[in-house]
């Protein structure tokens, strides 16, 4: 069956960028000069996804605000003859019709995708997580869609990580089937180095079969007190089995302020109108 749904999960609070996020949603952080959440929308519809789920939370209706359209804005746009802008403004409310469902309480990665379950329904669907920006020539979720549609089992994104930062991941055990696509023997929930069973960590990404909503109904909590994916994926494969694909490109992590600010620089670099400016602007800092 065909992947048509992704659900973007942007329900955390957001702590690590404390103050900031006291008043404004991480996922409405700015890269460059796109929201954050923006950037997995676009990845999403890149993809060939048809319609757009976002799991928000209290205090986040400018995510709902932003893909809607903006009457106001768009006549003072008009009327100042700022086409460019207009333009801009018109396709990105036309760009997708996103449907939101609230997650009420913070518990965990597998807890807000159980929320979507009534919309999602009986068929396979994509995971993407803002915080994980992935530049690469072909959308790193569109991979993993064809190789769901070749072996119709779950599919996870993974990264080869550093020995210290095991504890940050969820760590599959592989074993390889073609190139940067393996079939996954286990999974265990950031690990100590000396017990993760591979340096290739989960990350933002997950096309998942409709099946894993029974198994996180019935996953225990794990790390942190949360419903962990990972628990729930390695429950799941008692009964079939899950592949990872090793990513092409660079994956930004923006989840903290470093790398929100590398990300940042990295992209604007790439930018015709601002990146030759910038660069010489680094030089003379450095």
């Amino acid at each position: 069956m065909k992947v048509r749904k992704a659900v973007i999960i942007a329900a955390g609070r957001g702590t690590r960028f404390l103050p900031m996020t006291r008043s404004q949603p991480k996922e409405m952080l700015p890269l460059v000069d796109r929201p954050l959440i923006q950037y997995g929308v676009e990845e999403a519809l890149n993809s060939g996804i048809e319609q757009i789920i976002i799991v928000t939370a209290q205090g986040k209706p400018s995510i709902e605000d932003y893909f809607d359209r903006s009457p106001e804005l768009e006549h003072f746009l008009e009327q100042k003859g700022d086409t460019g802008r207009l333009r801009q403004m018109q396709e990105l409310s036309r760009m997708v019709d996103v449907c939101y469902i609230r997650q009420k309480e913070q518990l965990g990665l597998g807890h807000a995708i159980i929320t979507a379950r009534e919309i999602v329904g009986n068929e396979p669907f994509a995971v993407i997580l803002p915080d994980d920006v992935i530049d690469s020539d072909v959308p790193c979720l569109q991979r993993m869609m064809e190789i769901y549609g070749k072996y119709g089992d779950g599919v996870v994104a993974v990264e080869r990580v550093a020995d210290g930062d095991t504890r940050k991941y969820g760590i599959i055990e592989p074993e390889q089937v073609s190139e940067r696509v393996y079939q996954v023997l286990s999974l265990v929930e950031k690990p100590e180095p000396e017990k993760a069973p591979s340096r290739l960590g989960i990350v933002g990404r997950y096309v998942l079969a409709p099946e894993i909503f029974d198994v996180l109904a019935v996953t225990p909590p794990g790390k942190d007190n949360e419903v962990q994916v990972t628990d729930a994926l390695q429950l799941q494969l008692k009964q079939r089995r899950l592949y990872a694909f090793e990513l092409e490109g660079i994956r930004y992590d923006t989840g903290n302020p470093l790398g929100w600010l590398k990300a940042n620089v990295a992209l604007a670099l790439k930018r015709d109108d601002m990146g030759p400016e910038l660069r010489e602007y680094l030089k003379e800092l450095l």
